[in-house]
């Protein structure tokens, strides 16, 4: 048998160092290769461009190729900080330079490259408290009936704007945004940065125009706040950056008002019940627009036409030269579009718009309709009137208020029954765009625009006074009915939920024959609406007649009614109403 000799020691330890080589050699090219993960990370803080290198010429004009370089570090409080280096907007460089530029909540973002543009200043203040909710912002109930004794509403913290010499050419702004999570457009950082964004231009922006307006650049991937930066004063977006120029004298006639609805942005009187303030601040610090109009919109059925004939009524009553505009659609028959012209309305035809979450046939299907309101771009002021709506005093003041102006419905939610709005075609498409994006949480236009307009100027209830009890006790029936009856009145106007006065017999309120409708009752509201109806031409009085199948509701209605056994029994008044035998 022959033996194998076995390997020597040296051949051993050659064996040994080569696989010891190779061993290191993948150590080390897998500590030199950069993560993917860690790339992908802070690739965004990675970009740069060269401004010798790396402009060319391409559509749009020219755009920026991005550089990789080493992340920038910046040694802060004794500790690393993390700067973000981000690709300016191409529409900058359209902008020249030697230009004083404020910079607002910009904390983590490398601005190195934004001093060739001009002087560089960093706008300082202190971060609203966590702990500050939207809902301290709007109160539930404000009861302009009462003192308020020991309640102030809380201060949203701005930055020392004397302490900035130099007026700015621009302001950049890093907007919040914590979309989609649910109720992200009520969050007070962003309206704080929001507000101090529009407080800097208007009380540091410069007002050159020979120079050009002040410039506004945002950095979020949410739009800045409509209800402060108007849709059509977006010039440029590119990206996550929007390009504003605002209108100086409409952005510094929102700042004059309250921030949120904690205080009234109208408050008609003082401690007496109808003693009425001295105005002329409000009108000599605003502009009149130049064209101004009431509306109010008919669309799907007739059910509304002696509404809106009573709504023009009680409107030229009040003394207003303004005009009334009518926007309905072909539901409405000839002879009632006559009827509305002769009670005061110019007509204006309208596509009805669908409400793409509501279901077929029900009530709010077509009540996106409303959004035609901006399209009546020939004013500059609508004041927007619900068809269920009289109005008693004259209430042309409100023209000199911005949109979103409106009274409370409930916490943070304004009523859209009444409300100052700015037409323009900018913003009907992009509520257009947003209908599907939008959940309203009544399911119509009111929570539309809630969802839209979250920061709104609150007028006193008694502007929009709505005829519902909450609470049901003899005090709040008692306050409420002395205001529905008042002569002269003491209200504005009185909004009519509920069913409608000129659906029920003229006899009593028919909410009170409803149990779920009942809050709404009021025979003192109910008498006061028939008043201005009989003052009315006999010739519109007709239009407000009751169809033969309404008059079977209420009588069934009656009967429902006395099996109920409601104590007040309206359901055993002998009703006199010519209308029940026609």
């Amino acid at each position: 048998m022959i033996m194998k000799s076995l390997p020597s020691k040296a051949l051993i330890i050659k064996i040994n160092l080569v696989f010891l080589a190779c061993f290191l050699i993948a150590y080390a090219a897998i500590l030199l290769k950069p993560s993917t993960s860690v790339y992908h990370e802070y690739a965004a803080s990675l970009v740069r461009c060269s401004l010798r290198e790396c402009h060319h010429k391409g559509e749009g004009g020219i755009k920026m190729i991005a550089v990789l370089e080493e992340r920038v570090m910046e040694n802060e409080a004794k500790g690393e900080k993390m700067m973000v280096k981000r690709e300016k907007p191409s529409f900058l460089n359209k902008m020249g330079r030697g230009m004083k530029i404020g910079m607002v909540n910009m904390e983590g973002e490398d601005v190195t490259e934004w001093k060739v543009h001009g002087q560089i200043m960093k706008v300082k203040f202190e971060k609203v408290s966590d702990l500050f909710e939207w809902k301290d912002l709007f109160p539930e109930w404000i009861d302009e009936e009462e003192e308020m004794d020991g309640k102030e509403c809380p201060e949203i913290p701005m930055p020392d704007y004397n302490s900035y010499r130099n007026y700015m050419d621009m302001i950049v702004v890093k907007l919040p945004c914590k979309y989609p999570q649910e109720g992200w457009g009520r969050d007070v950082f962003r309206l704080q940065v929001n507000l101090v964004a529009a407080n800097l231009a208007v009380k540091r922006g410069k007002r050159d125009l020979k120079n050009g307006k002040m410039k506004l650049i945002f950095l979020s991937k949410c739009r800045p706040m409509v209800d402060m930066f108007r849709c059509e004063e977006l010039k440029e977006k590119e990206g996550d950056w929007w390009y504003y120029k605002p209108d100086m004298d409409k952005l510094a006639q929102k700042i004059a008002l309250p921030i949120g609805s904690c205080n009234l942005a109208l408050p008609l009187w003082g401690k007496e019940i109808n003693e009425v303030n001295d105005i002329s601040n409000i009108e000599s610090s605003t502009k009149i627009a130049r064209r101004e109009a009431y509306a109010t919109v008919l669309h799907s059925s007739e059910t509304y036409v002696c509404g809106a004939i009573t709504l023009a009524q009680s409107l030229l009553r009040t003394g207003t030269n303004r005009d009334l505009i009518l926007l309905l659609d072909n539901s409405i028959s000839e002879p009632k579009r006559d009827a509305l012209i002769k009670a005061g309305w110019k007509l204006r035809f309208i596509k009805r718009i669908r409400n793409p979450r509501a279901e077929k046939n029900t009530y709010n299907e077509y009540n996106y309709s409303k959004f035609r309101l901006w399209q009546l771009t020939d004013y500059e002021k609508i004041i927007f009137i619900d068809a269920d709506i009289i109005v008693l005093r004259n209430i042309d003041l409100l023209f000199h208020f911005p949109q979103m102006t409106a009274t409370g419905n409930d916490g943070s939610i304004f009523n859209s029954g009444i409300m100052v709005i700015e037409p323009s075609n900018c913003t009907f498409k992009m509520f257009m765009q947003r209908t599907k994006e939008i959940i309203s949480y009544n399911g119509g236009d009111q929570g539309f625009l809630n969802e839209v307009f979250v920061w709104w100027h609150r007028l006193p209830r008694r502007v929009n006074f709505l005829k519902n009890f909450w609470s049901n006790d003899s005090n709040e029936i008692s306050v409420k009915n002395q205001l529905f009856g008042s002569d002269p009145p003491k209200v504005y106007a009185i909004h009519y939920l509920g069913l409608k006065p000129w659906v029920c017999y003229r006899d009593y309120d028919c909410n009170w024959d409803i149990g779920d409708q009942r809050v709404y009752a009021s025979d003192v509201a109910h008498k006061t609406w028939w008043k201005l109806h009989d003052s009315m031409d006999e010739t519109l009085q007709k239009f407000c007649g009751l169809t033969k199948q309404r008059k079977i509701e209420l009588e069934w209605d009656r009967k429902l009614a006395g099996k109920m056994g409601f104590k007040d029994e309206h359901w055993r008044i002998n009703v006199a109403d010519p209308r029940r035998f026609t």
